[in-house]
């Protein structure tokens, strides 16, 4: 009884620390908290090749949202939407083919 194994997942790890993973390859979709009960969906990492205006425009139409295309530190863009939109966000990735599910990663609560 003295040699159990248990599995040493660790649930706080972050998925670029994993060897193997690449930053780049990710689309992440984070959810931040505001003030009150408000909060904003933030969409990073999408290929440089997509007109990221357009998927923003299609965003708050579909959703019935406010949004904005931002700038990054690193000069990257990076979309904001009003409202937890997670899931909203990667079901229209996937159904219009922009980008596979397994290369969507969900942050929040």
């Amino acid at each position: 009884m003295s040699n159990l194994q248990f599995n040493n997942f660790d649930a706080f790890k972050d998925a670029a620390d994993e060897p193997g993973a690449s930053q780049g390859d990710k689309v992440h979709v984070r959810v931040q908290q505001r003030n009150g009960r408000k909060c904003i969906t933030t969409v990073a990492g999408l290929a440089d090749d997509l007109d990221i205006k357009r998927i923003c425009k299609a965003f708050k139409k579909n959703f019935s949202c406010n949004g904005a295309v931002q700038k990054d530190e690193d000069e990257s863009e990076v979309i904001q939407l009003s409202g937890d939109q997670r899931t909203n966000v990667k079901e229209f990735l996937v159904d219009q083919e922009i980008c596979h599910s397994d290369a969507i990663v969900l942050h929040g609560f």
